[in-house]
């Protein structure tokens, strides 16, 4: 029908079904943004194989990242936000899933950068997820915290949602461990982020 024909009823219409397609689009986006992945099955105590060295005067925190989850650019942020206020008083260690057959450049992404650049934060390749596996960690953004004593004290994501960055209740959890050794809220929080083993981004 030429658009100069289209009668007031049949454009009322097209723009009511427009408005439903959009909006079930946006529902979409947001339940996939709310929605968490596993939660973790960390051990209670530091996994003596780990190759990682566990700090044994401080906390350590280990956090898991895939290079290439557009999700976990906020947790980078959210822990450079983390470290800003507790330098000195955790040991970080960030490990990057990385594909055993797949060159290393597919993990030295401008995730991995940005957490090197965060000033006492150690970064890492995770081969084949090695360490994550040994953590019970699945999901990129998962954060865990193990005391001095080596004992599980937060497991958890660090944002509110995948890929929103603001006040959440992770870096507040983990900010309250770590600060003055005050008591957190939470000892663990949702995890929002691509699987570890994703190997569909670009």
């Amino acid at each position: 029908m030429p658009i100069d024909r289209v009668t007031p009823r049949a454009a009322l219409g097209i723009f009511v079904l427009w408005l439903a397609v959009v909006g079930a689009g946006m529902g979409a986006l947001w339940k996939y943004a709310q929605t968490p992945g596993p939660a973790a099955k960390a051990p209670d105590l530091w996994p003596k194989s780990s190759r990682i060295a566990r700090d044994t005067r401080q906390p350590t925190l280990m956090l898991f990242a895939h290079p290439r989850c557009a999700c976990s650019r906020a947790t980078i942020g959210e822990l450079a936000i983390l470290m800003a206020h507790v330098q000195q008083r955790v040991a970080v260690h960030v490990l990057f899933y990385r594909p055993s057959r797949i060159d290393e450049g597919w993990t030295q992404t401008d995730l991995w950068r940005s957490a090197a650049a965060i000033p006492g934060v150690a970064v890492d390749a995770d081969e084949d997820g090695a360490e994550a596996t040994m953590f019970g960690s699945t999901v990129s953004g998962q954060a865990l915290l193990y005391g001095a004593d080596g004992r599980l004290r937060f497991s958890g994501g660090m944002t509110s949602a995948r890929g929103h960055s603001g006040d959440n209740d992770g870096r507040s959890a983990l900010t309250a461990l770590l600060m003055d050794g005050g008591s957190a809220q939470a000892v663990g929080t949702p995890v929002f982020g691509c699987s570890l083993r994703d190997l569909s981004a670009p």
